[in-house]
């Protein structure tokens, strides 16, 4: 069996499945039925000056048959009194001493941020999440994404923080920033052990047509809040590999968002977490999705006779290049597996409407399967896309003579950029 044992700056866990700070990780019972369930570690939900939130609180967008693609909350930190939040800690930590446990922490002050720390090492915690993301509610008042957004700030209680710390630190990054890259530098400056990211991305879920007032709906009124589910994964995939490729960046990355398999946790692995936290799956499906989570990654391990999880972390880091770095002489073309294609034409008629005009319909008209004119061809995948029978069109490479050629013009002399297909 491979081992899957984590290790995020110093942050050990039986495996890399970690819940994310949130709802399901509200108190120590919920913790508790976790563990049993298989997480490796768990974020606590974020501890500061209780507050009180509001009802309603959660909003979700439905598709294909799936109530939560995209899920949005407006949901703020424990309303629940420290006392009792701290006595659980202890608890959790008491019953399941090799399992992480992660403070996450928001408050303003210089001496709040001492007092905090001191009550959650206190506690047992593994490590703090110091979280600077928090898009709504929060950041109005001072904290939340409002430290996340201005890179001196995150630097300067970063830096608070591990000079009261003894345990690990990481800083939870915010998404609603034009370049994760200062920030994550930031949280690096100020001396953090690792980072976080991404947390909810500033959004509106929707508006409610009959009310006419945006969703979720608080007396007649309603309110911006964090965006999350899978629909945010391809955002926090970009910028937690942006971290992990740049020379200048050298913590540790515990990645979050849209995870709802294995194969989505595997993605941010290679890509450079160490760790992967999990929150909306959870809320919508239960605990118990993480069996599927081990068993998903021990397989692909021995798949790929990978023995241990940092012989996985990051291996895909090295092929995240810029644009101006890609072939541009490498050319692919669409084919159609004729005993697999149901002669459906949606293929037909994204090429025609949305891509270039060169899949048409099979000019015997007896014959369901469309031509693929090649010589028109750009391999832009659409048809792929599109159609609904998995492997019947996929995309061939073309040995068209010509040597690798790049934008930034890395070109040896014989190098030439191929002819453009298609006068469309």
């Amino acid at each position: 069996m491979p081992d899957i044992s984590a290790n995020t700056a110093g942050i050990r866990s039986p495996n890399p499945f970690w819940l994310a700070s949130a709802p399901p990780t509200n108190s120590g019972p919920q913790i508790m039925r976790a563990f049993d369930a298989g997480w490796g570690g768990a974020v606590w939900k974020t501890l500061g000056q209780p507050i009180q939130n509001v009802s309603s609180r959660f909003g979700a967008i439905p598709w294909g048959g799936r109530n939560g693609v995209g899920f949005n909350n407006i949901e703020l930190i424990t309303d629940r009194p420290l006392e009792s939040n701290f006595r659980e800690m202890a608890e959790v930590k008491k019953r399941y001493p090799k399992h992480a446990v992660i403070a996450s922490l928001m408050v303003e002050t210089r001496e709040e941020w001492k007092e905090i720390i001191k009550r959650s090492e206190d506690a047992g915690a593994d490590g703090l999440e110091l979280n600077f993301g928090c898009p709504h509610g929060m950041c109005e008042r001072g904290m939340g994404s409002a430290v996340g957004q201005e890179p001196t700030v995150n630097a300067r209680i970063t830096s608070w923080a591990k000079e009261f710390a003894t345990v690990p630190v990481l800083v939870k990054l915010t998404p609603n920033v034009s370049d994760i890259l200062p920030h994550g530098l930031a949280a690096q400056a100020g001396g953090a052990d690792g980072v976080s990211l991404i947390n909810t991305i500033k959004s509106i879920i929707g508006v409610d047509l009959d009310t006419m007032v945006p969703r979720p709906l608080v007396n007649g009124r309603s309110t911006n809040g964090g965006y999350c589910g899978v629909a945010v994964r391809p955002i926090a995939l970009h910028m937690a590999a942006a971290l992990a490729r740049d020379p200048r960046f050298n913590l540790p990355i515990s990645g979050i968002g849209g995870v709802a398999n294995w194969q989505h946790a595997v993605e941010f692995l290679l890509l450079g977490s160490s760790s992967v936290q999990v929150c909306t799956e959870v809320m919508l499906r239960g605990y118990r999705i993480v069996e599927d989570m081990i068993e998903g990654l021990e397989g692909y391990m021995r798949k790929h006779q990978i023995e241990t999880l940092d012989g996985l972390v990051g291996r895909a880091v090295p092929a995240y290049t810029e644009w101006g770095e890609l072939d541009l002489n490498y050319e692919t073309v669409a084919k159609i597996d004729a005993n697999k294609c149901i002669g459906c034409q949606l293929c037909v008629t994204a090429c025609h409407d949305g891509a270039h005009q060169c899949i048409h319909p099979n000019p015997d008209g007896s014959l369901r399967v469309p031509i693929v004119d090649e010589s028109e061809c750009v391999g832009c995948n659409l048809c792929q896309i599109v159609c609904p029978v998995e492997g019947c069109i996929t995309m061939e490479p073309v040995d068209n003579g010509y040597a690798p050629a790049t934008w930034n013009l890395h070109l040896t002399e014989d190098a030439a950029l191929r002819p453009k297909k298609g006068s469309h």
